[in-house]
């Protein structure tokens, strides 16, 4: 790692929540034992979220051969709530948050600290390179889609970055300490999208959010289009719903799948009444329809694989429509409460 005395490098605690990751945690463990930052430097708090499959064993069996390795444990299951665990557990002066469905570069956390001290910033994140989980056609145009301007729109973390730049969020992140100190814990009612609304916490109280693009670390999406769409639709329910706990607008990204959506739906009834909007559904629908295959056209040429275009056509179409469906369903969800409290 750079010559920099590892004496005067801060302690870090690195928070990963998980449920169920037996596939995955192994891989995230792995990355983080090969990370060139002083180990006597590090702790690794994995919190559980009550995992029905071998999660815990695996996990154990990483504290028992690294002592800086902990395994905490989630009653509540969701994310929001692992991360405060976490939180009050640190001994570190700075937390990073990581996600076991991901693996690091060896320079991750050297750099984000090496970073977070140059830029002065309160959270610094890398770029987040997408790899299918299985080597399957569907599985590598999920990959893909998530790498794509179309599927992600102006993303930075996600469509990368030719030089360090201040952003809105980044992936995972690495926080001073005094961070949380200033803007609380994470919001423990959202069940996703705690991120997000944290980062615009921050932001809206001066914090500073660096995505530097020579940190790098690489996830694993779900690998079939039917867990992906059914992702999208969680993840669109809580781009709309964190509002109902008091959270600021997302960006605007976040809601162009909503107004798609809802332009369909809207000029759909219409047309029931009045003949000639069915044109203006079918416009919609035909112009989507060109733009995406433009899109998966270029992708797939540029893969050397035309029999991706028709898994791409249908990725995309899960990322948007799920997306927009789940928006749609936080809406309604937020003008008609429920007894429920989650989705």
């Amino acid at each position: 790692m750079n010559p920099e005395n590892k004496k005067d490098l801060p302690k870090l605690t690195i928070i990963i929540p998980c449920r169920n990751e037996e596939k995955f945690i192994g891989r995230c463990l792995d990355s983080l034992m090969l990370q060139n930052y002083p180990k006597n430097k590090m702790e690794i708090l994995v919190v559980d979220g009550a995992s029905e499959d071998k999660t815990r064993e695996i996990v154990k069996s990483y504290s028992q051969k690294y002592p800086f390795i902990k395994l905490l444990e989630n009653p509540k299951k969701v994310t929001s709530f692992a991360l405060n665990i976490g939180l009050k557990k640190m001994r570190g002066d700075i937390m990073m948050h990581t996600g076991a469905h991901s693996t690091y570069e060896p320079n991750y956390i050297a750099k984000s600290v090496k970073y977070l001290r140059e830029y002065n910033a309160d959270n610094v994140g890398g770029v987040l390179l997408t790899k299918p989980a299985t080597n399957t056609l569907a599985a590598k145009s999920i990959a893909l889609v998530l790498s794509n301007r179309f599927g992600t729109g102006n993303s930075y973390f996600r469509t990368g970055s030719e030089k360090p730049r201040f952003v809105d969020t980044v992936f995972g992140g690495c926080y001073k300490r005094e961070v949380f100190e200033k803007i609380g814990p994470y919001n423990e009612n959202l069940t996703r999208s705690q991120d997000m609304e944290f980062n615009l916490r921050l932001k809206k109280a001066g914090g500073k959010i660096l995505l530097a693009p020579d940190i790098v670390s690489y996830y694993h999406p779900k690998s079939t289009l039917a867990e992906f769409f059914k992702h999208n639709i969680a993840d669109g329910i809580w781009a709309i719903y964190p509002l109902k706990f008091g959270a600021p607008l997302f960006k605007l990204r976040h809601l162009i799948p909503l107004l798609f959506v809802g332009g369909l739906l809207t000029s759909a009834v219409i047309s029931i009444f009045f003949k000639p909007f069915i044109f203006v559904f079918s416009g919609i629908l035909a112009l989507y329809l060109i733009v995406s295959l433009f899109f998966s056209f270029s992708i797939a040429t540029k893969e050397k694989n035309l029999a991706l275009i028709p898994f791409l056509v249908l990725a995309f179409a899960s990322r948007h429509f799920g997306y927009g469906i789940g928006s749609f369903a936080g809406l309604i969800k937020l003008l008609i409460p429920s007894s429920k409290r989650e989705f």
